[in-house]
């Protein structure tokens, strides 16, 4: 659950980041800027971990569109985050070739090592996990990938995830 101040966080984008959003604009022909919706929201969320509705709204003034249309992006896609996650996501492949091959006690193996039911964020703030989507690695499953790097992890065991998990914490613990 989401803490008041964490929704409702004033968001000021760097004259850096505002740079980089000109330039993703500038590819596109005037008159077009929402095309760049999208790369912008991928550097909003790099920059905050997340989208918050203050963000959303700042990148709708930025490029010059209704918040709503921002909204409807956003969530739409699984690839942006509408609450904050863990420094890493574990996004864990749940189609059927990952399925048949145990990506369901993966993702159970996960929950318990972890402590924390899908979509939330440990104590320590390092991790979050979820299930997603095919990841394109049919015959190498069960697999999963972590952000914010988004590195591919394949045929997945108990002791393989324990082992990424522990040195994951050693690295975000640095």
């Amino acid at each position: 659950m989401l803490r008041v101040d964490e929704q409702q966080a004033p968001v000021t984008f760097t004259p850096e980041l505002v740079k980089q959003f000109d330039d993703i604009v500038s590819r596109y022909p005037a008159g077009k800027q929402k095309s760049a919706l999208l790369p912008i929201l991928h550097l909003v969320q790099a920059e905050y971990g997340w989208l918050s509705s203050n963000a959303m709204d700042k990148v709708a003034d930025y490029l010059k569109i209704q918040d709503i249309e921002v909204y409807e992006v956003a969530t739409f896609y699984s690839m942006y985050f509408m609450r904050p996650q863990g420094k890493y996501v574990l996004e864990v492949c749940r189609t059927g070739p990952c399925g048949i091959v145990g990506a369901e006690k993966i993702m159970d193996h996960i929950e318990q090592k972890l402590g924390v039911k899908e979509g939330e964020v440990t104590a320590d703030g390092l991790f979050s996990w979820r299930g997603v989507e095919c990841l394109a690695a049919c015959g190498f499953g069960p697999v999963l990938q972590i952000g914010p790097e988004y590195t591919f992890y394949e045929n997945l065991t108990n002791h393989s995830v324990d082992q990424l998990i522990a040195d994951l914490k050693v690295k975000g613990n640095n």
